[in-house]
């Protein structure tokens, strides 16, 4: 058996040697890697192959990818592939093909070959290691037709590095003590939904109620004592059985937008239930008390209000929106009511913060950073506060072909200038952004110059000096588009939210988990909504982030991550657990 303490201990050749076949007919990898010795961990073995990749000319990129074989292609019908790719593609069924799987490969390949001069290089493992579909091939291999040459490239890179990933992992006989339960967990609550198709998992709706019931039912499997509050959240507490002790909590939420991914929010509750199940099967506490919370909602898919689950225990919770209604007229106080809660019980919730250590989440980065940097995980800095406004403009419509170009008031041209004034201005300033989500004509003709326009406008940044100077420097400047343009603006603030920063004795234990797990501390702020944001208004708060695959793909389907990655993200928090130390001590 191979091990990594042989590898770091034998000659660079035996080192090239040993890993030659991980990385495609490309010997050098593993040699320019070797100086790197000795490696803390397999994540940091892997990180430096990667690196070795990165590091590479264009030209050697080229050839790596064009050293890996078609799929179903004419070198796998002759039984010309490697051994690693022979065994890969048949653990998808690939030798299987139908006749016409065959001749839609074929036509795939050509088509691929064609437009980047490349082959189609997948991970035909899934993300729980186990063989796609060959229709999820076929699905994934039509879509990334439509990606521009520099980001298919990249893409393959990356795929490259996830078979060989895999492939180390069946050389070293890596066995995961986290990644798969997370993943197969993600999966049975995942295929619980509102709709027929695809995953949306709505506040108080049977799929919800369902998904809670199985969270308490797995914390209690786990050695938890678990219950379901008032508000819905799914709370887990390993005592540590110290009488007085203080209480950690981690946690994310559970429910989803419309049509959305298995892993966003939930990663944050399975995670660490693998960890408290390992804990409890070696007979080891922790010396503070830790609690996971399942949120019960932070999207405000259902009745607009979000993180009701994260602010009742922070004490925020807002009684008035229990009359919120929604599109079928049903208020919050009644499906609380029918799903079996008290209403009058939610203002209990809130903890005592004297009786709080912190909070940390650990969450999907629900972007393309860590992606781009090769990193499993991160250290989250602040969450971005956010402001956003909905903007109407009324100008005149009229003939578009009888009215003179420097005579009109046209509510969309204005509203086009506004979009790239936003894109200009929050180009300005690292972790600021602007977006311009929502953008309508209505009742437009193609022959009529627009007199109504209607936009959305969303200014996010992990400082919100740097936010508030942003949207300063915006709502002058649509005042003056409007001026000139003679189109008149009304403009309604809809969110107003303050960034949250991460505690910074917090991060560094944090950072420094990440960094005993042989990768980089690694810092990036969160553009998007947390729990966390609700929680840091009772106690400190930390966050992980988690790579997710697909371009960084969140909100949808197409959302993904690896086992191996949940893997290294459960080992850093638990080595963040096993060395916490409170604020102040």
């Amino acid at each position: 058996m191979t091990t990594l303490s042989e590898l770091n201990s034998c000659s660079e050749a035996d080192f090239a040697d040993a890993l030659q076949g991980i990385y495609e007919h490309s010997r050098w990898i593993p040699q320019r890697a070797a100086h790197q010795r000795p490696f803390a961990s397999l994540a940091a073995l892997k990180l430096a192959l990667q690196s070795a990749v990165a590091a590479a000319t264009e030209d050697e990129q080229l050839r790596l990818i064009r050293a890996h074989p078609e799929l179903a292609g004419k070198a796998a019908i002759a039984g010309e592939l490697t051994p690693e790719s022979s065994s890969e593609q048949a653990k998808s069924g690939l030798n299987l093909c139908s006749a016409e799987e065959y001749a839609t490969l074929h036509r795939l390949n050509t088509d691929y070959n064609m437009k980047f001069g490349f082959p189609f290089i997948l991970a035909v493992k899934g993300p729980d290691g186990a063989g796609l579909p060959r229709q999820a091939i076929i699905d994934t291999f039509t879509r990334r037709l439509e990606n521009q040459r520099a980001g298919e490239m990249a893409e393959c890179l990356r795929q490259i590095h996830r078979i060989a990933e895999l492939r180390l992992n069946d050389l070293l006989h890596v066995q995961l003590d986290f990644g798969p339960a997370v993943m197969y967990w993600s999966e049975v609550i995942g295929a619980w939904s509102d709709t027929g198709d695809g995953l949306t998992c709505s506040y108080m709706t049977p799929a919800h109620q369902r998904s809670a019931s199985q969270l308490a039912e797995w914390m209690r499997e786990a050695g938890m004592e678990a219950h379901i509050d008032a508000v819905g959240n799914v709370v887990g507490r390993f005592a540590c059985g110290r009488p007085g002790a203080k209480t950690l909590i981690t946690g994310s939420h559970y429910d989803t937008v419309r049509d959305g991914g298995k892993y966003d929010g939930r990663l944050g509750i399975l995670l660490p239930l693998a960890i408290v199940r390992h804990l409890r099967q070696h007979g080891e506490r922790l010396p503070f008390d830790l609690e996971i919370i399942g949120f019960a909602e932070e999207e405000g898919v259902r009745f607009k209000s979000t993180f009701l689950g994260s602010n009742a225990v922070a004490g925020q919770f807002d009684m008035a929106q229990l009359d919120a209604v929604d599109a079928d007229g049903v208020t919050m106080r009644a499906a609380l009511a029918g799903a079996g809660h008290d209403a009058g019980a939610i203002a209990a919730i809130a903890r005592n913060p004297a009786d709080v250590l912190g909070f940390v989440e650990v969450h999907i980065e629900q972007g393309p950073v860590l992606l781009e940097h090769g990193l499993a995980v991160g250290v989250v800095t602040a969450i971005a506060g956010s402001s956003r406004y909905l903007v109407e403009l009324t100008g005149l419509a009229s003939h578009a072909g009888t009215t003179p170009m420097n005579m009109r008031r046209d509510a969309a041209a204005a509203a086009a200038e506004i979009v790239l004034l936003v894109e200009r201005r929050c180009s300005e300033a690292a972790s600021l952004v602007g977006t311009v989500g929502q953008l309508q004509v209505p009742n437009g003709s193609v022959n009529v110059i627009p007199g109504h326009c209607n936009l959305s406008l969303d200014i996010r940044a992990a400082d919100d000096t740097v936010r508030l100077a942003a949207v300063a420097d915006v709502l002058d400047a649509i005042g003056q588009i409007c001026a000139r343009r003679q189109v008149e603006a009304s403009i309604r603030q809809v969110v107003s939210a303050s960034a949250a920063p991460c505690a910074p004795w917090m991060m560094d234990q944090l950072g420094a988990a990440v960094e005993r797990a042989g990768l980089p501390r690694y810092e990036l702020p969160s553009g998007a909504g947390h729990d966390a944001m609700a929680m840091a208004k009772m106690t400190d708060v930390a966050m992980l982030f988690t790579r997710c695959g697909n371009g960084g793909i969140s909100h949808n389907r197409l959302e993904t991550m690896t086992a191996d990655d949940a893997d290294v993200a459960a080992r850093v928090l638990l080595d963040f657990f096993r060395n916490f130390k409170p604020r102040g001590s």
